[in-house]
């Protein structure tokens, strides 16, 4: 079984998910471009955090990434001064875990190919608690013999790895997922601030919702916690949920399928972005909802 696993972008998700990996028993080298998060890595939890992406690659028989775009993505693989493909060794596997464009993924796998290496696509989803409990679902695309191999690195940080095909077809799969759970989360809201008018408790209402046909993540996993609570701070970023709509959008483009109900979402996902910006909550969805209709949502 693979021991040394090379973990690049220790950020509010990669975090937790280098952390079940040491508890698992790998060892963890680690690579943050805040040189002092990995740092206070090694320091909290465990491993190592080598001074280069050339030496995490020389030391590693797999390399995780997970980083915000396919953009740095790239960069850490072949950009710069220092980068992975100047240490990579042959038979090494990337399991590229970020929410990233999959052709540009589709092209980067076949530069690893060329230096001898596999790469794989794994994006996961279910936020940075069930990152910090090993519970993530992760949507594995790519050579079947190479997901195997990395199997227990996978099941170490993920309570369902769910195979998707070809390599990119985990980040499609990801980003059209949170294309329905922004249209379920959506739709709900508006559901109800029509409600709340007619006279019926919101509260009351989610709770009506998860007992019938209209129950969703964000019914069961949002409303109440984040949006009734005035809290929004679930921990996922509005710019962040923007991207993975964007993504699915071009995959919709890209295979010419019309999609006029996602380009209704996404569009109110740019809109929300303009009005709140990148770093709010992406729950503050709803707060663009109760601007169209008028009336803010209250907890009774």
């Amino acid at each position: 079984m693979t021991k040394t696993v090379g973990f690049v972008g220790v950020g509010n998700m990669g975090w937790p998910m280098a952390a079940c990996l040491v508890k698992a028993g790998f060892t963890v080298n680690v690579n943050d471009s805040r040189r002092e998060t990995a740092n206070n890595f090694v320091q909290q939890v465990g491993g190592f955090a080598p001074d280069t992406l050339r030496e995490l690659a020389e030391t590693s028989d797999v390399i995780v990434t997970m980083l915000p775009t396919s953009v740095i993505v790239e960069r850490v693989l072949s950009g710069g001064d220092d980068n992975l493909f100047a240490g990579m060794k042959p038979g090494t596997i990337i399991i590229e875990m970020s929410s990233g464009v999959p052709s540009v993924t589709q092209r980067l796998a076949e530069q690893v190919a060329s230096l001898g290496g596999t790469l794989i696509d794994g994006p996961v989803s279910g936020g940075v608690p069930r990152a910090k409990t090993g519970q993530l679902a992760i949507m594995v695309g790519g050579d079947t013999a190479a997901i195997d191999k990395v199997m227990p690195v996978l099941s170490a940080m993920g309570a369902s790895v769910l195979k998707t095909g070809g390599v990119g077809s985990g980040q499609a799969m990801k980003a059209l997922n949170n294309m329905v759970s922004t249209g379920g989360f959506l739709i709900g809201i508006e559901a109800l601030l029509i409600g709340q008018r007619f006279g019926l408790d919101p509260a009351v209402m989610t709770d009506v919702l998860n007992a019938a046909t209209g129950m969703n993540n964000s019914t069961q996993k949002k409303f109440k916690q984040f949006v009734l609570s005035r809290k929004f701070d679930a921990g996922f970023a509005m710019g962040l949920l923007a991207k993975d709509l964007s993504i699915a959008m071009q995959v919709g483009r890209e295979t010419g399928t019309s999609a006029p109900v996602s380009a209704l979402v996404n569009e109110m996902i740019v809109s929300a972005l303009a009005k709140f910006g990148p770093d709010a909550d992406h729950t503050e969805m709803a707060r663009l909802c109760e601007l169209l209709a008028g009336s803010e949502l209250e907890a009774r």
